[in-house]
């Protein structure tokens, strides 16, 4: 059933980036329970994590460029009981600290929330550097891992909320641009449970993150040409909902999947494993080739990259047509 709190997205209205509202929320979370604590790498006012530093300066840790150290410092707190957000770039978080997120937090299932900015191509001007491409494929195959890519602002606050409840490591990634809006202030979203927003019978268009809100309008655009597509928010690539999924194929016929990712290893990979075990049918990826970026205007690089609504369109058709 379609979402009810989803809001009319024919025009493009610009909401909170999702690193703005994991901060906002992070200080809410952090009146309402004394055992979270923040742990930064030495860019809080890029993660907006300075906010919680500012209001509880007791339990922020500004641990400096070593972002390794920091996540065995955040697990170190969680073994004490305490609720750990950890912070900073994708990129930085994922690659540099990965043996610390394997054996001191995965391993343990320790209580450590990773929750990134800057994720994605999106980050622009600032290059390949920083542009994360990877953190969806390294991070999902970690065990015990929850991922959460969150599509907007409230979207974001709504997932973090349940990250902070949820017992276990979770990653979350959010972005540096703002976000156009897709949900309502307050809306209820589930973990491991993908939101419907459109339906249609016709292809299943599953995205997450900034596609989401591509692929909407991509439902528009193939509507006027007579095809009619479920769009889904798959906000939760692991654990998937691996239901929707079944549903959706048998429905459909036919999936795409798009994400501001490396077609190796994110959503179009978990995806595809799921539709070949339970129901196969065509799937169209669109994706970030095996490539990086370069340096760029968010909008710029989409396109260049094949990351718009129109690509989503050119996919839906050729999975149609392979019915």
């Amino acid at each position: 059933m379609k979402d009810a709190a989803m809001v009319n997205v024919r025009e493009k209205k610009l909401g909170q980036a999702t690193r703005d509202a994991y901060g906002d929320v992070l200080v809410e979370l952090g009146r309402e329970n004394p055992d979270i604590v923040v742990l930064d790498a030495d860019l809080s006012k890029s993660t907006k994590t300075a906010a919680f530093g500012k209001a509880f300066p007791d339990r922020f840790f500004n641990c400096g460029i070593q972002e390794a150290n920091m996540v065995g410092i955040a697990a170190g707190l969680s073994y004490c009981g305490k609720i750990s957000f950890v912070s900073s770039f994708a990129c930085f978080l994922t690659c540099k600290g990965y043996d610390q997120l394997r054996m001191s937090v995965a391993f343990p299932s320790a209580n450590v929330k990773v929750v990134t900015s800057h994720g994605g191509i999106s980050v622009g001007e600032d290059g390949v550097s920083q542009q994360s491409i990877e953190d969806f494929a390294l991070m999902t195959a970690l065990p015990n891992f929850y991922v959460i890519v969150p599509a907007d602002g409230f979207s974001a606050k709504a997932l973090i909320r349940q990250a902070a409840c949820h017992k276990g490591p979770v990653y979350v990634r959010c972005g540096r641009p703002k976000t156009p809006v897709i949900y309502d202030n307050g809306v209820r979203l589930q973990m491991g449970k993908g939101s419907i927003l459109e339906e249609g019978k016709d292809v299943g268009i599953i995205a997450c993150g900034l596609l989401v809100y591509e692929a909407l309008q991509a439902a528009q655009i193939l509507l006027v040409k007579g095809i009619r597509a479920s769009v889904v928010d798959m906000h939760t690539i692991k654990p998937l909902d691996t239901d929707l999924i079944e549903n959706l194929a048998r429905k459909t016929g036919a999936l795409v999947t798009c994400e501001e990712h490396s077609m190796y290893g994110g959503l179009s990979a978990t995806v595809s494993q799921a539709a070949a075990r339970i129901h196969p049918v065509p799937i169209e990826t669109v994706a970030i080739k095996d490539t990086f970026a370069e340096s760029g205007a968010p909008e710029e690089l989409f396109e260049h990259y094949g990351l718009t609504a129109k690509h989503i369109v050119e996919a839906a058709l050729k999975a149609v047509q392979r019915k």
